[in-house]
């Protein structure tokens, strides 16, 4: 750390696009020098070679795609790196997760230190040695291998750690936010924690969707990789009217899978991890059969031995989504059939999950698509299509709820993150919604001459400027290939929870949260009066509006995950910031974001950050799946 921390002001002070060359020159190292690395994959993490090579693409598109970034928006000046920030990558995208993290810190001139999966440090090292020989400064960027409660939660709680990224479980995700909240960054806010955790990721699939499609797409998305994808589909809702044929077709195409090395051109799956993951595995197999669930397992072909950790794939029937407790990471697809008069229902039960990473959908019924994406929470949909393989830029990556923190790996949001900005910095460069959000309307249509506390002329320029930053609802096409349409849009995060300890501080928290399209949760202080009366001003502004968009908290508690909360916004700083961030990391669920500002920030026109209350989601829909794309015809 103390290496890093003095490389730090020198990288920092590399210019954005010398920093954007270093990245172009690793990517084209990385492509020259594919092959040996892609056997290093397939040998450390038991991957397939088609894997191997989704993983050589992911990483040289995340490298030039931030380089990209950096080079045509930021500059040294508004974008100030957040110091020495710490990498945790998992083990199963060893190089492509492992190289965006590190990229993305290094592309906003941060100090990075990288701890790879323990598991799998060889392709992490060989990673690192390209990048340091593009021209990376050693004590920029160095190796800390290593087991993750000892090595990785010493990092974590290093002082001179300023910002953590983070992709692996909920609970270990959970743990790193605790620890953080014990301490402040440099600049005396929280420290940001980027975390990208797993999903229990659902299909449904209604009686119009074309059944030989469905077979490939959920093939692929719940046994590619062994299963072992954070994106991959857990739990397939088969409509009841097809579901037996569709049963039939996929665990007779299931047979057709060949399981077995990797380094084999005709192997479909590979081994897990490790003996403790193939034990994990067959353990939840083993109670789903002995729970009278309906099991079906690949029957292996081939003679030879198997030398490893190998999970047949397997198929299992439920009654409930009850039974899905927890996220089981390997080759299993859980089945449930539901009626058409479910589906709401069915819906509710997968939000209820708690977890939002990928949801897909086969349907040939315009309006279902679009009911379903607008009722799941879920950061990428996926129509007609599988559920996996997100592209840079094009399917901007990651979930909500207990399936991370956002932003989104490859979108236009995630480097603003990494750097300490001006608020609004992120969301300036992504286009304005075409109409209003109802928060939004509602702020628009506010005639206040007079505000307890507040100068007039000062209120409505807090409202003007909230207004202008507001991007809820603003949705627009990505680049993608002929065929797909990949539609990117940012949604309200939720309920905001209000902190204030003045006036001033009350109205810049209740302009951001409406100004995002989220209903304002207020805890009022109670040795500030003025606070009260400005509260009361504004319901009485709202009028009938008022319960929905301002609802008061007085006499709930910040620590009771059953009350919703998907952002906090204080007003404050030192000791009580650390209390109110210990206090708020403490809660079960979801990890909850703190954006804190003290009076003389707010006092000086520095308000709260709107990207910290939307989420991101992608929709991709496969166009020529539905009978055929018409634009392919008329295409010059």
């Amino acid at each position: 750390t103390g290496r890093a921390a003095q490389a730090a002001p020198i990288w920092a002070g590399t210019p954005p696009a010398a920093r954007a060359d270093v990245l172009a020159r690793a990517a084209d190292l990385l492509e020259q020098r594919s092959q040996p690395l892609m056997g290093l994959i397939m040998r450390e993490a038991g991957k397939t070679l088609a894997n191997a090579v989704g993983e050589i693409r992911e990483a040289v598109d995340f490298m030039r795609y931030y380089g990209a970034q950096v080079a045509a928006q930021f500059d040294n000046a508004r974008h100030r790196p957040l110091g020495v920030v710490l990498a945790i990558s998992p083990w199963n995208f060893p190089l492509s997760i492992f190289c965006g993290q590190v990229s993305a810190a290094l592309a906003a001139g941060n100090a990075v230190l990288a701890k790879p999966a323990e598991q799998t440090p060889l392709t992490a090292a060989a990673m690192v040695a390209i990048l340091h020989e593009a021209g990376v400064p050693l004590g920029a960027l160095q190796l800390v291998p290593g087991p993750g409660e000892s090595v990785g939660a010493a990092l974590v709680a290093h002082p001179q750690v300023a910002g953590v990224m983070f992709t692996g479980s909920t609970e270990v995700a959970r743990l790193i936010a605790r620890q953080l909240a014990r301490r402040l960054s440099p600049s005396g806010h929280p420290i940001p924690l980027i975390a990208e955790t797993g999903g229990q990721n659902a299909m449904v699939v209604d009686s119009s969707a074309l059944a030989e499609q469905v077979v490939l797409d959920v093939l692929a998305s719940a046994f590619d990789s062994a299963g072992q994808r954070c994106s991959a589909l857990r739990l397939l809702c088969l409509q009841e009217d097809v579901a037996e044929r569709q049963l039939a077709m996929l665990r007779a195409a299931l047979q057709e899978w060949r399981m077995g090395n990797p380094d084999q051109l005709g192997t479909d799956v590979g081994p897990v991890i490790d003996e403790t993951a193939r034990a994990q595995i067959e353990a939840h197999i083993d109670r789903m059969q002995a729970a009278g669930q309906v099991v079906t397992r690949v029957q292996r072909q081939g003679s030879e031995p198997l030398n490893g950790h190998f999970v047949a794939p397997a198929i299992i029937e439920i009654d409930s989504t009850e039974r899905l407790t927890r996220e089981v990471f390997g080759p299993v697809l859980h089945v449930l059939r539901y009626s058409r008069e479910q589906l709401d229902r069915l819906i509710d039960g997968i939000n209820a999950t708690g977890y939002g990473l990928t949801f897909g959908v086969h349907s040939r019924i315009d309006e279902t698509i679009a009911h379903l994406s607008e009722r799941v929470h879920a950061g990428n949909v996926y129509v007609n299509r599988n559920v996996i393989g997100a592209v840079v830029g094009v399917q901007p990556f990651g979930g909500m709820g207990l399936s991370g923190t956002g932003p989104k790996a490859g979108g236009p949001l995630y480097l603003h993150r990494l750097v300490q900005g001006q608020p609004g910095a992120a969301l300036a460069v992504v286009p304005r919604a075409e109409g209003a959000w109802p928060g939004q309307a509602l702020l628009a249509q506010w005639r206040l001459p007079s505000l307890p506390g507040v100068e007039p002329a000062q209120g409505r320029a807090i409202i003007d400027a909230a207004l202008a930053a507001a991007r809820a609802g603003a949705s627009w096409l990505m680049p993608g290939p002929t065929g797909e349409s990949n539609r990117y849009r940012l949604l309200p995060r939720g309920p905001v929870w209000a902190l204030p300890c003045t006036p001033l501080g009350l109205l810049h928290q209740v302009v951001a949260s409406l100004a995002s399209g989220n209903p304002c949760h207020v805890l009022l202080p109670e040795a500030d009066a003025g606070c009260a009366a400005l509260w009361q001003a504004l319901r009485a502004a709202a009028g009938d509006e008022a319960d929905a968009w301002l609802p008061s908290a007085q006499g709930t508690s910040l620590d009771d995950a059953a009350s919703p909360m998907a952002a906090v916004l204080f007003e404050g700083d030192g000791d009580a910031l650390l209390a109110l961030a210990a206090r708020v990391a403490a809660r079960e669920g979801a990890i909850v974001r703190v954006e804190s500002r003290s009076s003389d920030e707010l006092l000086a026109g520095q308000g709260y950050d709107q990207a910290a209350l939307v989420h991101e989601q992608s929709i991709s829909t496969n166009t020529a799946a539905a009978g055929g794309n018409a634009q392919l015809m008329t295409m010059a």
